[in-house]
């Protein structure tokens, strides 16, 4: 297996068919395994991750997260199951197409020699959402002392050999800023490239509400930047 995609899945039960109907249509040549892992939903998740045939032991594989602790805690338990050389994630509720990781397998297919991340450039925004991460993106950068950008856009893809850090990844969401702050640490080409962004035709975002809730994101962040920032120190 080549690539290793986590799809984390807290109480998406309403766009978890449509997710599975796409991955089961993406191209077999790139040997990509997507490992969808029922974070512990309070939902009827765990009923369609019981009942879905779809699932098997090579291209769509399933991983049950007894009780939530968190979005990075959901990640971490797919990783730990990954086959792939390249292994990442990827939001499961529909917004990035999964299809469109075939451009950042093309890309890593013809960069096979360099230790990459790749991180999605988000298009088709609002203006709003292009302020805050342009904002979070100069605050990391001062507080890391490395260019950063972008820093919580999907999708996600590295070399499996940062998994050798798995036991320092946060539960969190900060699990995002953590691996980017990692593989500029161990100087990997950081690479972003374009993804486009939809708006979610099913289910409700657990943190998304409106401009204040992401004023309080926001705050989380830049907190949560400084614990990075901490834990990095203690890597070699």
């Amino acid at each position: 297996m080549k690539y290793s995609i986590i799809l984390p899945c807290y109480n998406e039960s309403e766009s978890l068919n449509d997710l599975v109907k796409i991955i089961e249509k993406f191209p077999k040549k790139y040997k990509c395994e997507f490992i969808l892992v029922e974070n512990g939903s309070t939902d009827d998740s765990k009923k369609f991750f019981d009942t879905c045939k779809s699932f098997d032991d090579k291209y769509i594989r399933k991983v049950y997260v007894k009780k939530n602790q968190g979005y990075g805690y959901g990640i971490i338990q797919g990783l730990k199951e990954a086959r792939g050389e390249y292994v990442g994630w990827l939001h499961s509720d529909l917004q990035y197409n999964p299809m469109d990781l075939t451009a950042f397998f093309d890309y890593i297919n013809d960069h096979q020699k360099e230790n990459i991340l790749l991180k999605g450039k988000r298009k088709n925004r609002k203006i709003v959402e292009y302020i805050f991460t342009f904002g979070m993106g100069i605050y990391d950068s001062i507080l890391f002392g490395e260019k950063m950008s972008n820093v919580m856009a999907m999708p996600v893809i590295f070399n499996k050999d940062l998994l050798s850090y798995i036991d320092k990844f946060p539960y969190d969401y900060t699990i995002d800023i953590f691996i980017y702050g990692l593989a500029l640490k161990k100087n990997y080409n950081v690479k972003h490239l374009p993804i486009y962004l939809k708006n979610r035709e099913k289910g409700v975002s657990s943190w998304n509400t409106g401009f204040m809730s992401r004023i309080k994101q926001s705050k989380k962040m830049i907190n949560g930047s400084k614990d990075v920032k901490s834990k990095l120190k203690e890597i070699e």
